[in-house]
């Protein structure tokens, strides 16, 4: 890979952070941007820029020169001017006009998959309608679209921990039926790296998955197993989304705002539309057990885990 000068937005986040070591072992010149930049974590050792992609002040000065730009930016807050999904298009469309004026060749999105039939969540159609708008702007960009990311700091992986460790039984709703692909954290910024300069990978949006397809509720099992903790299943014949959301948020931690989302997307298959992206990339991707096991092993490291 030759060395370019990459801008990497959403870097205080989980997978901004996450990225910045591996694009830095390729010799890259790299730069952050972030609203609040004393967020950034300071052993990233990087310039961080001040901007909005919202409002667009100071993305000029973050991207003059960028020839590659990470948009790593979501939303699931509603504003003043109306829903996320509103806020996100706001948002994409700012920064793709930012991009093009400064003559950025290539910016790379991380999104999510959608169900191949039945209705969207709104959270899930507003990441392809960001996708689809950044992919027009600029032709040579690549979206890529992950489901469940198995990873210390994921928040989806931590909330599902959350419910193991803490709930002595796992009451498993009617989507517990539904399956995905989840994908380890290392695979997933393995295909983000490779995304920068791949020629085939322009102007494509593509699936990134793990090796293995599984149901909601294999999935909690499966984590319930490695952890080392016996949580019988409580299958339910129905999905009590809204208050169920609630409900899981309270007891693993979280903002409900996050959990309603996430869980209202669990209603429905989200499978990779194929599983050419890996070899597309050349990511040789991780076993669950092995995503699961690491990830286990990464967040007893900084914080031990009562149920282990």
């Amino acid at each position: 890979m030759v060395a370019m000068r990459i801008l990497v937005t959403g870097v205080s986040g989980y997978v901004g952070a996450a990225l910045v070591p591996r694009l830095r072992e390729g010799g890259h010149e790299l730069r952050g941007l972030a609203r609040h930049p004393a967020r950034v974590d300071r052993a990233l050792g990087l310039p961080v820029f001040t901007g909005d992609v919202v409002s667009g002040v100071g993305l000029a000065r973050a991207l003059d020169g960028i020839e590659v730009a990470y948009y790593l930016v979501h939303s699931m807050e509603p504003d003043a001017k109306g829903s996320f999904a509103d806020r996100e298009r706001r948002a994409a469309e700012s920064f793709t006009q930012a991009a093009q004026q400064a003559g950025v060749a290539r910016i790379v999105y991380l999104g999510g998959p959608v169900p191949a039939t039945g209705p969207v969540s709104a959270h899930l159609a507003s990441r392809v309608a960001v996708e689809q708008v950044l992919l027009e702007a600029t032709p040579a960009s690549v979206a890529l679209r992950a489901s469940i990311v198995i990873g210390a700091r994921s928040r989806s992986f931590r909330f599902m921990v959350r419910l193991v460790e803490r709930l002595p039984v796992l009451p498993l709703p009617a989507w517990r039926i539904h399956r995905s692909a989840p994908i380890d954290e290392r695979d997933m910024l393995a295909y983000l790296v490779a995304a920068a300069d791949s020629p085939d990978a322009a102007g494509r949006s593509l699936d990134i998955a793990g090796p293995e397809t599984l149901s909601y509720g294999e999935l909690i099992e499966r984590i319930a197993e490695l952890m080392l903790v016996g949580r019988p299943p409580v299958r339910l014949g129905i999905s009590l989304t809204p208050v169920a959301s609630r409900v899981a948020a309270a007891i693993a931690g979280e903002d409900p705002s996050l959990i309603g989302p996430l869980m209202q997307s669990l209603e429905h298959d989200l499978l990779p539309r194929d599983d050419s992206a890996h070899r597309l990339l050349g990511v040789r991707r991780h076993t669950l057990d092995a995503a699961i096991e690491r990830s286990l092993r990464e967040w007893e490291r900084a914080e031990p885990l009562a149920a282990r």
